[in-house]
């Protein structure tokens, strides 16, 4: 038995030794150079070049061997509500002793849309620590308070006294959210914990003017009754501590040391008027299927998905407008075409069905995949696995794999197995305080109890790898400058591809369908447990 277990390692490694990377990287790097170009105009929601970039997507899932999944062909169309800030008709003021303090939309704070906003908001302030109720973790941070007509002030992040998966699952808006409401709260007043910011704030603030969108069906709004959000600049908030025996900077400190934050009232209200243009707009999601095998596993599918959208045209950095997304996230759905193809071409046979996702609106809160987790176009009981290829990062060689939900379930066994092929060691998330789980399309189907993972390139702490991913994020990271120009590793793509490619294949062709682990949180949300 040893004997054949290293002589199948050996072949393994082997195939991978034979492998074209530079060619197969080159082919990649075609689709992202298709989706990355200035006429697809950086792909926004519901724009027309977000259409031509779908229309790119059907025909090459066409010409891969995909058939359309649901009664629009490729396509699955949604409505989306769409807000404007009118920021020169709008404000927001700090009110303490009768006397207003007026707050520069931009600079100190930013109003988000992503709420049921109403015209005009007062209530008093009140810290909050995280703002999280966390059972599993013997954490609440709303016992006891009366929250009723008040506005809730948190840092964001949670207590490391929870896992990070579990963390960032109570850390969402949907969640957070729906714990302060139950406790009497109007608003909310986030601030993040500049340790822990992708994007700088003088970049960051720059999307406010940018339109929000959410899905029309208000059964899938997290957002409900949230009359009042506010994000308060990091540099700025110890404005907002002011008289309250407390400084920002202290509950950094508690924060950063893994202590317990305070919970308080802070000394002044907040008083708001917003002003916002409303009106709708058509998207899409786009789906193809590879039929399975196996009269009696094809109807079940493995799902692998990436955000077709990214920013648009936005407020000029440098002189350029168009925020092209070229690791954001054109890089994922070039991989859902490549591996797509590359199935065609092996004439691979799967027992279980492949399905391909190209979800519209991630950069609006995981719109597109919500509406598709909650009406997908087969039966959502066959749904076994989402394998997720948001912005990855092939920037250099791959060594390490980091994964994101790698100790939830079975997924976990078959992505070490298939990178082990290709000489890749797979690492747990490093930096579960950026909440990367919950950040991306595979949180959707999680929320729905279907297993899933998703990937980026790894390193280890202190390394050359570590500084280039890092100043990407700084540098390039929802900005202009995430284009064609920037430097990739295309073999390492390629290779990562072939990785992907492997583990659909070990999901597609395995006698049980991926499970949680049953100490795993998100196995309450599977159908059944």
């Amino acid at each position: 038995m040893r004997n054949r277990f290293l002589a199948v390692l050996a072949a393994a490694a082997a195939l991978a030794a034979n492998i074209d990377y530079t060619a197969e990287g080159q082919r990649w790097w075609s689709h992202v150079e298709a989706l990355a170009a200035d006429d697809m105009q950086g792909r926004n929601t519901g724009s027309e070049g977000y259409q031509k970039a779908a229309d790119y997507v059907r025909r090459q899932f066409e010409r891969a061997g995909l058939k359309p999944a649901g009664a629009n062909g490729y396509f699955q169309p949604m409505k989306f509500d769409v807000a404007q800030i009118v920021e020169d008709q709008s404000s927001v003021a700090l009110v303490r002793d009768g006397k207003a303090a007026p707050l520069k939309l931009g600079e100190d704070a930013v109003i988000s849309l992503r709420s049921d906003l109403a015209p005009s908001v007062e209530g008093p302030l009140v810290f909050v620590g995280y703002g999280v109720a966390i059972p599993e973790a013997h954490h609440n941070d709303l016992s006891g308070l009366d929250l009723k007509g008040k506005i809730a002030v948190y840092l964001a992040g949670g207590p490391r006294s929870a896992s990070s998966e579990l963390r960032a699952h109570y850390s969402s808006l949907g969640e957070r959210w729906a714990a302060l409401r139950k406790a009497g709260a109007t608003g909310l007043v986030s601030i993040q914990n500049p340790k822990h910011m992708d994007v700088p704030w003088a970049r960051s603030s720059l999307a406010r003017l940018q339109p929000s969108m959410r899905l029309a069906d208000p059964a899938l709004n997290d957002a409900r009754g949230l009359r009042f959000s506010l994000t308060f600049n990091p540099d700025r908030a110890e404005k907002l501590f002011e008289g309250s025996g407390h400084s920002f900077r202290e509950l950094l400190a508690l924060a950063d040391a893994g202590q317990p934050l305070p919970r308080f009232a802070l000394p002044a209200s907040l008083v708001a008027k917003v002003s916002v243009k409303r009106w709708q707009v058509d998207s899409m999601n786009v789906v193809g299927v590879r039929e399975g095998s196996d009269p009696k596993l094809k109807n079940e599918y493995v799902v692998l998905s990436a955000h077709l959208d990214h920013l648009g045209v936005g407020q000029p950095i440098g002189g350029d407008r168009i925020y092209n997304g070229a690791m954001d996230d054109a890089s994922g759905v070039a991989s859902l075409i490549d591996i797509a193809q590359q199935l065609q071409q092996g004439r691979a046979r799967l027992k279980r069905s492949a399905l391909f996702l190209a979800v519209t609106g991630e950069e609006k809160g995981l719109q597109g995949s919500r509406y598709f987790a909650a009406h997908p176009s087969v039966d959502a009981a066959s749904l076994v696995a989402d394998i997720n290829l948001d912005m990855y990062l092939p920037l250099f060689p791959l060594r390490w794999l980091e994964v994101q939900g790698v100790n939830e379930s079975t997924l976990g066994d078959e992505i070490r197995a298939a990178a082990r092929d290709y000489g890749v060691e797979v690492q747990a998330d490093k930096e579960p305080d950026r909440n990367l789980f919950i950040r991306s399309d595979q949180y959707s189907f999680v929320r729905r109890g279907v297993p899933a993972l998703a990937f980026k390139f790894g390193y280890k702490p202190g390394t050359p790898e570590e500084k280039t991913a890092k100043e990407w994020l700084r540098n390039r990271y929802h900005a202009p400058s995430d284009d064609l120009k920037q430097p990739v590793d295309k073999a390492a793509a390629a290779k990562f591809n072939r990785i992907l490619l492997d583990l659909v294949r070990r999901v597609a062709n395995s006698e049980q369908r991926p499970q949680w682990h049953r100490e795993s949180f998100f196995r309450r949300f599977a159908a059944g447990t």
